[in-house]
């Protein structure tokens, strides 16, 4: 078996548990799969800063990672650990926006990418498996944002 077609297999199926893309089609994924790529991230190490222009997106396969926000008085402090399934750094991707956060691996993590390159070629190359991969994207966005909405609500009450 070529390198390559064992690295799109096992993407493929990281793809397939991650649960994000519960309304792919299986060919979907593996057509998808030719576009993102893995990365092995140190515990400790900055996957990005926040300011930085956004070039990929994440989706964790194993591991934590935090997310930090620098205070107005210069502290780091950490507002979200997420876990694998979880994808993180899409809205720079989506929006072209600098990093709202930064992102650094609270774990060993192995991680799914997808560079803002990569997935401007698969709008060209296959756009309807990239239209559901952002559809689905948008929804976990939303999910979050009615989340932060809930918890801003119970902090006023």
């Amino acid at each position: 078996m070529s390198e390559p077609t064992h690295l799109n297999n096992e993407i493929r199926d990281w793809l397939m548990d991650c649960g994000l893309f519960n309304q792919l089609l299986p060919a979907d994924f593996a057509a998808a799969s030719g576009y993102f790529s893995i990365s092995t991230i140190a515990q400790g190490e900055e996957i990005f800063h926040e300011g930085d222009a956004g070039s990929f997106m994440c989706i964790i396969h194993t591991g934590q990672v935090a997310v930090q926000k620098t205070t107005g008085d210069g502290q780091l402090v950490t507002i979200a650990t997420l876990r694998s399934g979880r994808s993180f750094g899409e809205m720079a991707v989506l929006d072209g926006e600098r990093r709202s956060a930064s992102c650094v691996a609270a774990s060993n993590c192995q991680l799914l990418n997808l560079g803002k390159d990569s997935l401007e070629k698969m709008l060209n190359d296959a756009p309807k498996i990239a239209a559901k991969i952002i559809r689905a994207l948008a929804v976990s966005l939303s999910k979050r944002l009615r989340m932060a909405d809930g918890q801003l609500l119970a902090q006023q009450v």
